[in-house]
């Protein structure tokens, strides 16, 4: 069963989302209406101090009423290459700049709803620099062991998913010597 779309109204367009009706139609003729969090997409960051030693934030998150510990993340800008984005958002909310960055995978953050795109990297020999935070980033560094990093997301100290997914992504994939 084949839907098409045939009418689009923004209700909301702001700096990072846009909040979109898509009036949907079946073949059959039935309609109904979609719901869609428009999104540029954006990065998350694994910074690797070392192969056993991560940097995580604790990051106050206005949306949930809590302060979470997570990997870095930005959003992309428009036309933004997301590695570039990464080494951007890296340097802006941890002060260290990536001699290297690897991608790790790519997903969907909420497909149901949001056409966010996430990109995930690793990010290595890191070279200590200064941090440029936006207005209203309420955001603290934090050394972490990977091992611990990853019991926390089992455990529930991670609750964000797209730092829980690359963090495991880089344990189960791109682990050396374990």
């Amino acid at each position: 069963m084949a839907s098409r779309l045939i009418d689009k109204q923004v209700i909301y367009n702001g700096k990072k989302v846009r909040l979109e009706l898509h009036q949907m139609e079946e073949d059959e003729g039935r309609r109904h209406t979609v719901e869609v969090v428009a999104h540029p997409g954006a990065v998350v960051i694994l910074p690797m101090l070392n192969e056993k030693t991560i940097l995580l934030i604790r990051n106050r998150r206005y949306a949930v009423g809590q302060t979470l510990l997570e990997l870095p993340a930005g959003t992309l800008e428009k036309g933004e290459d997301p590695m570039n984005c990464a080494g951007r958002e890296l340097q802006e909310e941890t002060g260290y700049l990536a001699g290297r960055l690897q991608i790790i995978n790519s997903f969907f953050s909420s497909p149901g709803i949001l056409s966010e795109r996430m990109y995930a990297f690793a990010a290595y020999d890191l070279e200590k620099s200064t941090t440029a935070l936006e207005t209203g980033e309420e955001i603290e560094v934090q050394e972490a062991a990977l091992d611990d990093a990853i019991e926390w997301c089992r455990t529930g100290s991670i609750m964000d998913a797209k730092s829980i997914q690359t963090i495991l992504l880089y344990d189960r994939f791109f682990r050396q010597g374990r």
